[in-house]
């Protein structure tokens, strides 16, 4: 089992996320949201964990920016994959002349499954690109940190049919074990579920989230 740490805003939860065993690690440019950050802040960060033996894969979080825009952001930051978090269109993932091809993924807030579905197949990531697809809570005018837990049963339908499915919504170490055996994702993504305060994680709470998530996977092993 794959995890994500996102809305992180400083070198040290970043260093300690990626140390405890995350995969992934966003940084949210999105300036209204609680744990935004700005290109500038991010760039020592990242090369600080460059210098780590073994560096997670690095996420811009971005919501209804060009595509031109984002892939400037991911060189200049040396980031890894943009997670596009608006009303992105499918050509800025699908579309070979776009900048972003190959290197971006769609989030989605679905109301219902028709919806999911719909959506799913249309900025379904290329060349098997992990992760494929996130599904997050849906709600009407939030992009995601709500901390409020998703439709599980939507989401495994569609984890079902779309390998790579990244799942997030409203996720803690209290609940991801049992989000893990109902949805079978690819992934987990958290922010809000391991903060001491916006934009501020709670090392214990990270390091918890984490091993809670891949015990399924070691115990399956076993």
């Amino acid at each position: 089992m794959k995890v994500k740490i996102c809305g992180l805003t400083n070198l040290d939860d970043a260093l300690f996320a990626a140390k405890a065993g995350a995969d992934y690690l966003g940084f949210i440019f999105y300036a209204p949201s609680k744990r935004s950050i700005t290109p500038e802040a991010v760039i020592p960060i990242i090369k600080q964990l460059h210098s780590l033996e073994k560096c997670p894969v690095l996420v811009g979080v971005f919501v209804n920016e060009t595509a031109v825009h984002m892939a400037k952001i991911l060189d200049n930051c040396n980031l890894d994959l943009a997670q596009l978090s608006g009303e992105e269109v499918p050509s800025i993932i699908g579309d070979k002349k776009s900048p972003l091809y190959g290197r971006a993924y769609k989030a989605l807030r679905p109301a219902s499954y028709v919806e999911a579905e719909v959506d799913a197949e249309w900025f379904r990531s290329p060349q098997n690109l992990r992760p494929s697809l996130l599904i997050d809570t849906y709600h009407p005018t939030l992009r995601g940190g709500t901390g409020q837990t998703g439709d599980w049963a939507l989401s495994a339908k569609l984890a079902e049919k779309l390998p790579g499915l990244m799942l997030a919504g409203g996720l803690s170490p209290e609940n991801v074990t049992e989000a893990v055996q109902q949805v079978r994702p690819y992934a987990v993504d958290v922010a809000s579920g391991v903060e001491a305060k916006p934009g501020i994680k709670d090392h214990k709470l990270v390091q918890a989230f984490i091993q809670n998530a891949k015990s399924i996977t070691r115990t399956e092993k076993n």
